[in-house]
């Protein structure tokens, strides 16, 4: 199949590890040009200098979503125009929604939606130029189904999830398709916070918490994260040209919702 991508533009968030990192090379193996942000500039330099076609003009932006003024600042100054759009945060911390303090809804509500929103505002008035536009949020399968100790990611998820459906409405006449990837249990940073939270709360070995998440999939085991990529490259691709407004689980069928 060919994804008919080769020198379209790419923003890639939280791409210096897991996911985020995995579809920045993805798209560049596909020749997209890609612009990496995330705010650990050393980071952001490595992932730049290992990017596939590295003939290409690939960038990155330094950049702290838990300022979206500055980031709107940041993406203005770069004067770089974007056929496609993945956004990617790190997720809460876990723990009962019960528990949950204000402030954690405040943060995570900053992070995953304000964000995601200066960036759509950002980068579709030159997709609607072009003819074409892709935006792919990398949110979670709790957008189908909560998942237990994870409260807070659930709530600003569920967000997220009704915004990108709202906004896919709104542009799909301008061949701009929006889209939400939704991972399972993936084996990266995240997932290992997450496992030792876990078994510091349990009295679990991290072994047999690990066990008992890839068990729940009846794939029995953890998601890689090229795999997670692979989806989002799709979906950014020509070839998902008429696949809009829906949450694709890639989860090895975890999820027991249709």
């Amino acid at each position: 199949m060919n994804l008919n991508i080769q020198n379209k533009n790419a923003l890639v968030c939280g791409s210096t590890q897991g996911i985020g990192k995995a579809s920045a090379f993805g798209l560049a193996s596909e020749g997209v040009n890609v612009t990496l942000i995330a705010r650990n500039e050393e980071k952001l330099k490595k992932v730049l200098a290992a990017l596939p076609n590295n003939n290409q003009n690939h960038s990155y932006i330094v950049a702290d979503f838990s300022n979206p003024k500055e980031l709107k600042e940041r993406i203005e100054a770069s004067k770089l125009n974007f056929h496609i759009l993945v956004n990617n945060t790190g997720g809460p911390a876990g723990g009962p929604i019960f528990n949950a303090e204000l402030a954690e809804f405040d943060s995570a509500f900053t992070q995953h939606l304000k964000c995601n929103h200066v960036l759509v505002q950002a980068v579709v008035p030159f997709m609607k130029e072009a003819g074409f536009g892709r935006v792919i949020n990398v949110i979670s399968t709790s957008v189908k189904q909560p998942l237990d100790g994870l409260g807070v990611s659930n709530t600003i998820r569920g967000a997220v999830a009704s915004w990108s459906k709202t906004l896919a409405n709104e542009l799909g006449q301008f061949n701009i398709t929006v889209n939400n990837v939704l991972p399972g249990a993936t084996g990266t940073e995240r997932l290992k916070e997450i496992i030792n939270n876990k078994a510091a709360k349990t009295g679990l070995s991290v072994d047999e918490v690990s066990t008992n998440m890839m068990n729940a999939s009846p794939a029995k085991r953890f998601a890689k994260p090229e795999e997670i990529a692979n989806a989002v490259v799709f979906l950014a691709s020509e070839s998902a040209s008429f696949i809009n407004g829906v949450n694709v689980p890639v989860d090895g069928g975890r999820t027991k919702s249709l």
